[in-house]
């Protein structure tokens, strides 16, 4: 009579970071990605804001931040400003080209 042994793989273990006690319950990193997305179309509207579609989703993702992203705060509000000063900046350039236009209208045709 023989017997076979069977052989069970060994769990996996969970991945655990450097320098984190091996029972340790290890948080998942808080997402920040709104408030940075902000912050960085708010810095890239002050270069880009002609294209009006910047600023309105920079300004759109910050306000989006600031209500689910409590821990970068600082950051979704520079993304808000930047981005609100800079489509105020864009809408107020087109209503003075606008202008500007109607304006020089009558004189076209001399």
């Amino acid at each position: 009579m023989t017997t076979t042994a069977t052989t069970t793989a060994p769990a996996p273990f969970a991945e655990v970071p450097v320098g984190v006690p091996a029972g340790a319950s290890v948080a998942a990193p808080d997402s920040n990605g709104f408030s940075i997305s902000s912050l960085v179309l708010g810095i890239v509207s002050i270069f880009a804001s002609f294209t009006f579609f910047v600023p309105v989703v920079g300004l759109v993702l910050g306000i989006m931040a600031l209500k689910r992203e409590p821990a970068s705060r600082t950051m979704a509000i520079w993304g808000v400003v930047l981005n609100g000063v800079m489509l105020a900046g864009t809408v107020l350039a087109t209503l003075a080209a606008l202008v500007f236009g109607l304006a020089m209208l009558p004189f076209a045709f001399i």
